[in-house]
């Protein structure tokens, strides 16, 4: 995945922005409006909605850049341009989309053992076929993170652990609901610490 969607467009040739204290309605018109113009420019589109007031676009630099500036001048607190190799979870992600649907294809999928829900739908399924489908759908989707949190919430879900390296999305939880517990596991020491506060 990492690989397709890094060969999916050429190099400084896509952007991804944060954008700070602007509503999302606001933050959709700008990128609208970026992009008119034509070629993969005219890609710009909300990727990430993290919660807290702030939300990420993505799409090709012009556009970008310009949706920045036009989100500033909608009274956003802040426009960062972010330093990132590729526009992910954009249209222009839909080589990578492709590479990942074929190869999920070719792997025998089994039904987990809980539900898993995607940030693409925010809905849970035990289907392997559905969540294969989310999976590709994610490359260029949204990542609906602040209503992801929502719902573990509003469905009884008490704490939250990130696994992988880093802590970003346990602190973007917090901000967005501090009802939930959050913890990050990232070495073997952190998988045990885990099971053990499960049991």
């Amino acid at each position: 995945r990492g690989n397709a969607m890094q060969a999916a467009v050429p190099a400084g040739e896509g952007a991804m922005a944060a954008i700070i204290g602007l509503e999302q309605a606001y933050v959709e018109d700008a990128c609208a409006e970026a992009a008119k113009g034509s070629a993969k420019d005219s890609v710009c589109q909300i990727a990430n909605d993290n919660g807290g007031g702030q939300l990420v676009i993505s799409g090709g630099r012009a556009a970008v850049e310009l949706a920045a500036r036009l989100c500033t001048d909608k009274g956003a607190k802040r426009a960062l341009m972010l330093q990132v190799s590729a526009p992910f979870h954009s249209a222009l992600m839909a080589p990578a989309a492709e590479v990942m649907r074929n190869a999920l294809a070719e792997v025998t999928k089994n039904a987990p053992l809980v539900p898993v829900v995607s940030n693409v739908s925010v809905t849970p399924s035990s289907d392997p076929d559905a969540i294969a489908r989310r999976l590709v759908e994610q490359v260029t989707g949204r990542v609906r993170w602040r209503e992801t949190v929502e719902w573990f919430g509003a469905n009884g879900i008490a704490t939250l652990y990130e696994v992988g390296a880093g802590k970003v999305l346990s602190g973007l939880a917090r901000r967005i609901n501090r009802d939930i517990a959050t913890g990050a596991v990232g070495t073997a020491a952190d998988v045990e610490a885990a099971l053990a506060a499960l049991a």
